[in-house]
């Protein structure tokens, strides 16, 4: 068996290639072990079936699943029942997964815990001294020694299982690291970083000859409600590339319509890609409609929701992120649908446009002129860009853009392009096809304008040198 190639930066861009170089782009969602697509894997009770799962979202253009080694909202899916001393089941569990994923070319972006089960379950948990464990308070999750040696026991544990193979994209050391978790003290979140992520390089760079990427993750909406948490997570110099999660509170988390979300999301990407200073990629590695379905629990409508995903995954994309981001399902099932699935698709396809390993981007997306009832979200260097262009209306009443608008022509003003003459590939991004192309000069003043053809909804564009 052919292993898959590892995953790194990119030298000369903030994205992702493998060891061949190629460029790779982490496209997928959040699964867990007890979710219904996976649930076969547990004691292997309908193992060919999760074959057929993966081997259809492999079809779908997904590369990589966003997975917790332990998901415990029940009591038997601990990964440890007692500290160092694993679940065979669940070893084995993942065992299989990892193989499952080596055959068909899928990767992994691996946490140790889903933190929001291992602070609400805690009075269970493991890991808690009163259940013989080495934390005496969730509170100290973060910055209690024992808990870190812990923790670091067990990150020794996978790598040394299973992080040979580049089923592994990377390891996100936290998942939602929290000022709560370590006491509330600022430093907390740098010391556990400090800790574990020179740790595991150094045992992975013994045990394998070199070292997976690394990341940190964070409820994207405490980064605005307390400032310091942006340094250790997009400026940490023991990280590979920054994560965070897009949670924003009446747009994202409860949305209204499928526009104002992705306006949201550029804006979002913007922000992160403002708070990083070397250049390292930035993944948004999870968002969703989660206080619809948490808290009013309400699944949205399929069609609305099939709707969001796609406005937000090409927000992203456009604006400068790696990939569409990484939804958590929310849904009822915990599920993506069939038309998420698609749009995955349409954007792997689209990705062969972009020169991605030699596109040292900046956001564009308050830089880009265009007409007035359209939204804009764009990224670009000197001989590349990425723009996607959204209707803001008309609105259905349930709130998704109607599809029966009238297709219009816009004139697009990009800036930042060397002077000379540029292709656009344009792509339609519901049914996932080319939509043309055009070319057009930048001039002189650094600014390329094209007049585009009529579009309805949305339309993508790739633009590079003619």
């Amino acid at each position: 068996m052919t292993s898959l190639p590892w995953i790194g930066r990119a030298t000369d861009a903030p994205y992702f290639n493998d060891d061949s170089g190629a460029a790779w782009t982490p496209i997928g969602q959040n699964d867990a072990i007890t979710w219904p697509e996976l649930a076969g894997l547990y004691r292997r009770r309908d193992l060919p079936g999760v074959e057929r799962h993966l081997q259809w979202l492999k079809d779908s253009g997904v590369t990589c699943l966003r997975l917790m080694l332990e998901y415990c909202q029940r009591d038997h899916r601990y990964f440890e029942l007692a500290p160092g001393r694993f679940n065979l089941s669940l070893v084995r569990l993942w065992d299989d997964l990892v193989a499952l994923c080596q055959v068909i070319g899928l990767r992994l972006l691996l946490t140790p815990f889903d933190t929001f089960f291992l602070w609400n379950r805690w009075k269970h948990h493991p890991y808690n001294r009163a259940n013989g464990g080495p934390c005496a308070s969730r509170r100290k999750l973060l910055v209690c020694p024992a808990t870190r040696q812990a923790v670091k026991a067990r990150l020794a544990f996978a790598t040394e299982r299973w992080g040979g193979s580049g089923v592994i994209f990377a390891w996100d050391l936290w998942n939602e690291m929290h000022p709560a978790q370590a006491g509330g003290d600022p430093a907390g979140f740098a010391q556990f970083i400090d800790d574990v992520a020179p740790f595991l390089r150094a045992l992975e760079t013994r045990l394998h000859g070199r070292a997976h990427l690394q990341t940190v993750s964070v409820f994207g909406p405490e980064l605005g409600w307390k400032p310091w948490l942006n340094e250790p997570i997009f400026r940490h110099p023991a990280l590979d590339f920054a994560s965070s999660h897009f949670y924003e509170e009446g747009t994202i988390d409860d949305p209204r319509d499928t526009v104002v979300p992705a306006i949201s999301t550029g804006r979002l990407v913007r922000q992160a890609l403002a708070q990083i200073t070397d250049a390292r990629p930035f993944h948004e590695s999870e968002h969703g409609p989660i206080h619809t379905f948490k808290d009013r629990h309400r699944t949205l409508p399929e069609a609305f929701d099939d709707e969001y995903f796609r406005h937000m995954q090409w927000a992203q994309l456009a604006s400068g992120a790696v990939g569409g981001g990484m939804r958590w399902p929310n849904r009822h099932p915990h599920t993506l649908t069939p038309g998420m699935r698609r749009a995955q698709r349409a954007l792997a396809d689209f990705l062969p446009l972009v020169d991605w390993p030699r596109f040292r981007r900046g956001n564009l997306n308050e830089e880009i002129g265009i007409d007035p009832d359209i939204a804009a979200f764009g990224c670009g260097d000197a001989r590349q860009a990425v723009v996607w262009l959204l209707r803001r209306g008309p609105l259905l009443p349930d709130g998704r853009l109607d599809a029966a608008m009238p297709p219009r022509p816009a004139t697009l003003r990009l800036p930042g392009l060397a002077p000379g003459r540029y292709r656009a590939a344009l792509w339609e991004t519901q049914a996932g096809r080319p939509a043309g192309e055009l070319e057009a000069n930048s001039q002189g003043n650094g600014i390329l304008v094209a007049r585009l053809p009529p579009f309805a909804g949305d339309i993508a564009l790739a633009i590079g040198p003619a």
